[in-house]
């Protein structure tokens, strides 16, 4: 019997730049300062007392360009798709766009780019449990395509516009049986 953790509390990152780091993360996800200095920043969105953590040790090398090895994004969860797309909204009006959407077929999601180059998905979920989605996540669609398919927002509201039902909209389009 293995002991396995109950959530995933937080995540750390190393800047060059404490200051638009932390702004970008509490202007994206609505988060807060907890505790900060010079060299280190506690934020969080929620009842966790910190889910993110910035640390600007001195003379930090640049991150490299390109892809490379290691930690690649995170992901924030909506809970619906109302919410996912009032944030864009919001996250426009400022000047901040995804760089792709994508409808995975799990989660419909939007992927943004913070300042230091990092990927952030945001993301609404298409199940109700995780067991569904695994399930899911098990059969032809995903197996054939576990990447999804990318759309356009404005797609999307159309979509919802027209009065198709948000669980429909939820289907990832190569899943519909004509």
């Amino acid at each position: 019997m293995i002991t396995r953790p109950i959530r995933l509390a937080h995540i750390v990152f190393y800047t060059a730049d404490l200051r638009r780091m932390s702004d970008w993360y509490c202007t994206v996800l609505g988060a807060e300062v907890v505790n900060g200095n010079d060299f280190i920043a506690f934020l969080t969105y929620d009842d966790e007392h910190h889910r993110i953590a910035l640390i600007a040790p001195p003379n930090i090398a640049p991150k490299p360009p390109g892809v490379t090895v290691g930690f690649y994004h995170s992901a924030f969860t909506y809970a619906g798709l109302t919410e996912l797309l009032e944030t864009h909204d919001r996250l426009r009006g400022l000047g901040i766009t995804p760089r792709r959407t994508i409808h995975h077929g799990p989660t419909i999601s939007f992927y943004y780019t913070d300042p230091d180059g990092n990927d952030v998905e945001l993301q609404v979920d298409r199940f109700d449990n995780a067991r569904d989605a695994q399930a899911w996540m098990k059969g032809p669609a995903f197996t054939a395509n576990p990447i999804g398919i990318d759309f356009e927002v404005g797609d999307l509201r159309r979509r919802l516009a027209s009065g198709e039902p948000v669980a429909s909209i939820m289907i990832r389009p190569d899943e519909i049986v004509r």
